[in-house]
């Protein structure tokens, strides 16, 4: 069997910023095994949610910014590429990377790392940006998405050494 195991799913542009990156760590609670004692497959959505919202923070590009700005951020794609299971009260680090990309849209990978710095899962989504009263798609980069892409030009969400 070849090695499945991606480090990218979207394709970046040598001229283009670098991904901005989210982590969060946490430990697997009881409620989200299996009765196998693993961590039951639906759960890794919510592992990766959880640092997309941080990086949400980061760039201002919370929910509250989507609603403050009448827009939504529907996922039109989702996968999730599992490796090695978590198990009961295991630490790990989640981790989500917003890929630059220049229409109305968000295109996020996710990783999820042991504490030992193994993959236990890499997946990715992808929003379109829309108009919350009316549902329609954007095909122009709302203001908020061009806030967040001029700050990110500037470097601002990566550390200068």
């Amino acid at each position: 069997m070849r090695n499945r195991k991606r480090k990218t799913y979207f394709e970046r542009g040598e001229d283009l910023p670098a991904p901005v990156v989210a982590e969060v760590w946490r430990r697997v609670h009881f409620s989200e095994i299996d009765a196998m004692g693993i961590v039951w497959h639906g759960r890794y959505s919510l592992y990766f949610e959880e640092a997309a919202e941080e990086l949400g923070r980061i760039c201002g590009l919370s929910y509250k910014d989507f609603h403050e700005a009448g827009l939504r951020a529907p996922i039109v794609e989702f996968h999730v590429d599992y490796y090695q299971s978590l198990r009961l009260a295991e630490e790990f680090r989640s981790r989500a990377s917003l890929i630059w990309h220049e229409g109305a849209r968000l295109n996020t990978e996710f990783g999820l790392y042991k504490q030992d710095g193994s993959l236990a899962a890499t997946g990715y989504t992808v929003q379109l940006l829309t108009e919350a009263e009316s549902g329609e798609v954007c095909i122009v980069s709302p203001a908020l998405l061009e806030r967040c892409r001029q700050r990110w030009k500037t470097g601002e969400f990566h550390p200068r050494a």
